[in-house]
């Protein structure tokens, strides 16, 4: 008989199980093509939005020192992910290209569909597995940004954003009044630059060349080349478009979350370059349960960044006394991003409210929006 200890334990895990539930809605839309391909985006985005609204809020926090022990449960879902996203990834390469009641609009449709997956939930599970000490977890999380072709984002996130978000030094810091449009482009570009500078300064200073094996832009390449290689041998020239629309798509799904962490929030500049270091009003906090649930607590962000290998179910949520909160969870805050006029109304506001609150002294908030504040030491 299993304990009831053990029992209790499942079942608070298994709501945060509920990507999986997206995993035949992908098989449904391939098999039946046409409208049924609006189903994975309705059913993690647009689901998720209604089920926020009926559930609620979740203001409880696990006791932080609970026993690696006890979460079993929470995170065996993420170390199955990988070969399930796999399978799914390259299982529609192999499907799409040889199903003659799918056009060409339907498999970018599909595949679309396939980075809401490996988007929304792939590289959500990869930022939490390269934030652990265990090695498997590590390469699990480089296996799932190497099939989004997107695995300098470890070296970006560990090495550059942690450090200096809030301030001039990290791209993915939304700056104030930055539409999406305007943030996207410019983080594709300066997050690939500061990751690879973060990673030779690093080596520099072991007295190591940039090109020396222990770089882990080699490791990113040869993983990247191995999942173009496989989508090319089931799909071939087809089979590779697809899976760059599937990689493009979580691309898109995870710059859009970075878009409205930390929007317009900054740390405050001690002078000579030097500023606060980071605390929960840093980011932005969202205790929307459903979401949650899908998002294995990405939304308990502030806690995060205060401690970045503080496991999921550990993660603490804050009152606006605390850190600012978002009105809504991530998915609809990031549809919202993507349009700027209604972003800014929104969100504008509460970044005005919060320098109030937190930093009335400071009277002169026009260096922070230029961007003329001095950069961080070492930058």
């Amino acid at each position: 008989m299993i304990p009831a200890s053990q029992v209790a334990r499942v079942t608070r895990a298994l709501p945060f199980w509920a990507s999986l539930g997206l995993v035949p809605v992908v098989i449904l839309g391939a098999a039946l093509g046409g409208a049924w391909l609006l189903l994975v985006p309705l059913a993690s985005w647009g689901l998720f939005i209604l089920l926020d609204a009926l559930t609620g809020r979740d203001g409880e926090n696990a006791d932080p020192a609970t026993p690696e022990a006890d979460l079993f449960w929470y995170r065996l879902v993420t170390l199955i992910w990988f070969p399930v996203q796999v399978a799914v990834q390259f299982g529609a390469i192999w499907y799409a290209t040889r199903a003659d009641h799918l056009d060409a609009l339907e498999k970018i449709g599909l595949f679309f569909g396939v980075g809401v997956l490996s988007g929304t939930v792939g590289i959500n599970y990869a930022h939490e597995l390269m934030h652990q000490k265990n090695r498997l977890e590590r390469w699990l999380a480089d296996l799932l940004l190497a099939s989004v072709l997107y695995s300098h984002f470890r070296s970006e996130h560990l090495r550059v954003h942690h450090l200096w978000v809030g301030t001039r030094r990290d791209p993915v810091t939304a700056r104030y009044n930055e539409g999406f449009h305007r943030f996207y482009p410019r983080v594709l570009w300066q997050c690939l630059a500061s990751s690879w500078k973060a990673e030779a300064a690093l080596l520099a200073r072991r007295g190591l060349p940039v090109w020396h094996r222990s770089n882990p832009f080699w490791r990113y390449a040869v993983l990247q080349s191995g999942m173009i290689a496989l989508a090319l041998l089931l799909g071939g020239a087809e089979g590779l478009a697809l899976f760059l629309v599937q990689a493009g798509t979580a691309i898109w799904q995870l710059e859009l979350v970075n878009y409205i962490e930390h929007y317009g929030l900054t740390r405050k500049h001690l002078g000579e370059g030097r500023y606060e270091r980071v605390l929960p009003r840093h980011s932005w906090n969202a205790s929307q349960r459903a979401s949650n649930w899908l998002l294995i607590n990405l939304q308990r962000h502030s806690d995060h960044h205060c401690k970045p290998d503080r496991r999921f179910p550990l993660l603490q949520t804050y009152g606006e006394d605390e850190a600012p909160n978002l009105p809504y969870g991530y998915p609809l805050m990031t549809l919202m991003a993507m349009i700027p006029p209604l972003w800014r109304r929104r969100m504008n506001p509460r970044v005005r409210e919060w320098r109030r609150r937190y930093y009335p002294e400071i009277e002169d908030w026009g260096p922070y929006n230029r961007g003329e504040l001095p950069l961080p030491r070492g930058a």
